[in-house]
């Protein structure tokens, strides 16, 4: 196996176990999973958010989007308005109860990054931090990423 073999590896399982430790914890304390968590993140932060808008930070498609944004409706933390200038799209809002649960996931989620990533220094985290920003970057600019 080859290094950079290696290190994709080890970035996958280390993201995938991440992922569902931390979508384990938010959903027995707050019956939240770590999807909806960032759905309702990127709708909260993202000003006059649209599926398309989730849709290009996540890297998925907007019909895949579109279902997890109606099932955030259907829980009654979200909910679609019409766009005022493009009747083909609509924008997404948190509801009183959604941002509730918003607030009150996000130190979850920190306390639980925190402790899943104890084992290695803030030093060495920093450093992976802006080695995966810059590769991020690269694939959301390149033709095999992204846009």
């Amino acid at each position: 196996m080859s290094h950079v073999t290696r290190v994709f590896t080890d970035l996958v399982r280390v993201e995938t176990r991440l992922y569902n430790s931390l979508s384990a914890r938010l959903s027995s304390e707050l019956g939240l999973s770590l999807g909806q968590f960032e759905l309702m993140e990127i709708i909260d932060r993202v000003p006059g958010c649209r599926v398309l808008d989730i849709a290009r930070e996540v890297g998925i498609t907007v019909g895949a989007t579109s279902k997890a944004v109606d099932r955030l409706e259907l829980t009654g933390w979200c909910v679609r308005s019409a766009h005022p200038h493009d009747r083909r799209s609509s924008l997404l809002a948190l509801t009183p109860e959604g941002a509730r649960l918003l607030a009150r996931s996000r130190p979850e989620v920190e306390q639980g990054l925190a402790a899943l990533t104890a084992a290695v220094p803030a030093a060495e985290l920093d450093r992976m931090g802006a080695v995966l920003a810059t590769l991020r970057t690269a694939l959301e600019r390149g033709p095999e990423g992204g846009e």
